[in-house]
């Protein structure tokens, strides 16, 4: 048998880039179809910088799409697993991302597999969990909320902050939202246990986009403390 051309040992040894990808398919959809309608799976193809592979479309990306966000979020390719690390979904959504370099033993990567968590349901769920344990404890309330109804003590409350900045409640923006929350809860009116849903219902938005807003506003407060 005629010994092997130099050009065909090449290729044999180096990992045809669709097709090699293409292998880990089965795995991004087991993966994907366990943790439904949470987690996307994605597979890169590093050789063309391209989507080779969606499952469970959540970023409403497209097979054949670049690559490069990706690569410019994971950064250094030089260990197997990378993460898990924060992004951001086209909708605003946070998710939790952990990514797996695809490589032959000891070779440069040809691929990865990412794994992208949508976490803001359990994000929400979390804070509706730790307002309730919260209202349990002893925090110190606004001592307005023991001389009148704390409905009407909120209301002043909001007329107030509309008031300093000239708004009227029918036209607030979605950072007014965030200002309004974020005052409130450093007033501490948050420790009402049925503030959230009256809340929602006075500015006509949903109780998870409190909960967001009020999340994000407890994270400054710590980021504040800790500066």
């Amino acid at each position: 048998m005629p010994p092997m051309s130099k050009k065909l040992a090449v290729s044999a040894k180096e990992p045809t880039s669709e097709e090699d990808v293409l292998r880990f398919a089965s795995v991004a959809e087991a993966i994907a179809m366990l943790l439904k309608p949470h987690v996307e799976v994605v597979i890169h193809d590093l050789k063309t910088s391209k989507i080779a592979y969606i499952a469970n479309n959540i970023s409403r990306r497209q097979v054949g799409d670049s690559s490069l966000t990706d690569l410019k979020d994971i950064g250094s390719l030089d260990t197997d697993v990378i993460g898990p690390y924060r992004k951001t979904n086209f909708d605003g959504r946070q998710l939790k991302s952990v990514t797996s370099v695809l490589r032959e033993r000891n070779g440069p990567p040809y691929g990865l597999l990412c794994i992208n968590f949508d976490i803001e349901p359990m994000e929400l769920a979390r804070d509706a969990l730790n307002m309730l344990t919260a209202f349990q404890g002893s925090g110190k309330q606004p001592s307005a909320l023991f001389q009148t109804d704390w409905q009407e003590t909120v209301n002043a409350a909001i007329a107030g902050f509309l008031g300093e900045r000239g708004l009227a409640a029918s036209a607030l923006a979605k950072e007014d939202h965030a200002g309004l929350v974020e005052a409130l809860e450093q007033e501490g009116y948050f420790a009402i246990r049925n503030l959230v849903p009256y809340l929602a219902r006075l500015l006509g938005i949903s109780r998870a986009t409190v909960y967001k807003h009020l999340r994000e506003a407890r994270q400054k407060k710590v980021q504040a403390r800790a500066t």
